[in-house]
């Protein structure tokens, strides 16, 4: 089908082009040029309004890229505005749908088409809330699933762009099975391994949010968007509940986990772009650091012995490269996700996709920040379950997509709080660890600092675990261990002595495969030469681990793991 006239494609009609126009957040009047300008966010107060599927289009991709294939998807026309039930409310359900159409412009509420951002190719469709409210009868249900189809037969990423109140009630259960459809189509999708984006506009609500359009790899929500499964009015007059200030919008979203980002209208496309550059084969990026880096060790006898109580220290210092210091100058490019889709998100923990050489990887790490207020805020890197929920959710997402994952792992241990045993910490870690011994990518994780007991060991259960010169790896902190063998923290130096924790001591052991050397006197004396050191032993692994079979990698990971306790130190190596 060929592209629509241009003028469908503008963000202000003709006969809207002049004027003025109230905004409907804070009842400014605005003059409709500069608010086309602006891509309909009022500079007054920042209300995102009401855009129309070509408008968003327009927004969105590339000049003179957008073929429009809705009608490939629609029933013929006689049928397109059929009845199946002869439904009558107060009007006639014919009578509504050409009343929609002539007010709206469109056959249907939903334009589906193919189109191009930044040069990377994808197939998008956005709801007409114009049309009935964007609500999901079974010709929505069709386009979105031909869009869905379309895109995993031309292995094409999916971009979904979302506004309405829900199931098309006039269609009865015909409508509510649109929810199986479209969620089925999405799931075909994951599996075969083609990227989704969902982007969440106002309003998104009913069966429209509890189907498709939170199914995406990527689920975002526009800012000042109004999000939910019930409206507030069927919460209000179903179960007599008194709604709290902010309740349902994008913000609400966030704080509890449940889409990835809210992002203002201006950086949606940005941000769409960098998504499809990161998983595109092939992209080019930016380069790494220069130099290429210190190939890792492999025999301890290479090290340098420290005593293990100085290399604690070092490993604790405030001025460490943190994952994100290590995103910034190893890797080449990142876009970080957020929420565990049930509770909340933890910045102690961060991930999303990322590129380090030509590699499209899944990027997952503790984060523990320089400052005190950082460190506080991050709470020095120690996981609530949601973070651990989260790194389970991007290694699915890597596993659908076929991404290797990196973790860096620094955290002194999982948060050990009331409120993380209340909401399951256990089990988040448990989960996290099993799910890492069965996914069919390769995974390589590196010790940057502390190495601290099963919260480690969540993001360290991998094909190849590395360990920086001056990281450690431990069961227990050695002011615990002190404290329960020793009888006093004090004795945490010869504590750290006993464990073995240090890279040369787990080295020999078998528990880690490399180390990562360190310029004298620790990373963060020259974090540029740690950085080039790291990015070059993770591509180093990363290309030993490319060619092997899913199938043999989940058996050599099952046996790495079997083996320790098993064998002796050198056998567990080989192993």
């Amino acid at each position: 089908m060929s592209a629509p006239a241009p003028g469908k494609l503008s963000s202000v009609s003709a006969d809207d082009a002049a004027g003025w126009v109230s905004c409907p957040g804070c009842r400014t009047l605005l003059y409709r040029k500069r608010l086309a300008r602006d891509l309909g966010v009022c500079a007054e107060c920042g209300h995102h309004t009401r855009l129309s599927p070509w408008e968003r289009i327009a927004q969105l991709v590339d000049v003179g890229t957008f073929v429009e294939r809705t009608a490939d998807a629609l029933p013929p026309t006689a049928d397109r505005h059929r009845d199946p039930l002869g439904f009558h409310d107060q009007q006639p359900y014919r009578e509504r749908l050409a009343a929609a159409g002539r007010e709206s412009g469109e056959p249907e509420a939903v334009v589906f088409g193919t189109a191009e951002v930044g040069g990377f190719p994808l197939v998008v469709a956005v709801l007409d809330f114009r049309f009935l409210g964007g609500s999901m009868g079974t010709a929505v249900g069709e386009c979105v699933t031909a869009a869905a189809e379309r895109a995993r037969r031309t292995r094409t990423p999916l971009l979904l762009v979302t506004s309405s109140g829900g199931a098309r009630m006039q269609e009865g259960c015909l409508s509510l099975m649109q929810m199986a459809k479209t969620a089925q189509a999405m799931a075909r999708l994951r599996e075969d391994g083609v990227l989704s984006v969902c982007l969440l506009a106002d309003p998104t609500f009913g069966g429209v949010s509890a189907s498709f359009a939170t199914l995406g790899h990527v689920v975002l929500a526009e800012a000042g968007a109004l999000v939910g499964f019930a409206g507030p009015r069927v919460i209000s007059e179903t179960v007599g509940q008194e709604l709290p200030a902010g309740f349902q919008t994008a913000g609400f979203l966030a704080d509890h986990g449940m889409v990835d980002a809210v992002v203002p209208r201006a950086e949606v496309r940005p941000l769409v772009r960098r998504l499809l550059r990161i998983h595109a084969p092939g992209a080019r990026t930016r380069s790494g650091p220069g130099g290429g880096g210190a190939p890792p060790i492999r025999r301890a006898a290479a090290l340098t012995t420290a005593d293990p109580w100085e290399t604690v220290r070092r490993a604790r210092d405030a001025d460490r490269p943190s994952t994100a210091d290590y995103l910034a100058t190893a890797f080449d490019e990142f876009c970080e996700l957020r929420g565990d889709r049930c509770f909340g998100d933890d910045p102690a923990v961060i991930g999303g996709p990322a590129r380090i050489g030509d590699r499209p990887v899944m990027l997952i790490g503790h984060q523990k920040g320089h400052t005190t207020s950082e460190r506080v805020d991050r709470n020095f890197g120690m996981a609530h379950p949601e973070g651990y929920r989260k790194a389970r959710r991007l290694m699915e997402y890597a596993a659908s997509l076929r991404l290797p994952v990196v973790c860096l792992v620094d955290t002194p241990g999982a948060y050990p709080g009331i409120e993380a045993e209340e909401r399951g910490q256990a089990t988040a870690i448990a989960e996290c660890i099993a799910r890492a011994s069965t996914l069919p990518v390769p995974i390589v994780s590196v010790i940057t600092g502390e190495g601290g007991s099963g919260g480690a060991l969540a993001l360290a259960t991998a094909d190849r675990v590395l360990m920086l010169e001056n990281g450690f790896y431990s069961v227990i902190s050695p002011e615990g261990c002190a404290a329960i063998l020793w009888r006093s923290a004090d004795a945490a130096p010869e504590a750290a002595r006993a464990l073995r924790i240090t890279a040369p001591e787990l080295l020999d052991l078998g528990i880690v495969d490399a180390v990562v050397p360190e310029p004298a006197g620790g990373a963060q004396l020259a974090p540029d030469v740690a950085a080039a050191n790291l990015r070059r032993a993770v591509l180093d692994q990363l290309d030993e681990l490319a060619g092997i079979p899913a199938r043999e990698l989940l058996s050599l990971r099952y046996r790495r793991f079997r083996s320790f306790g098993e064998r002796r130190a050198s056998e567990v190596r080989s192993a």
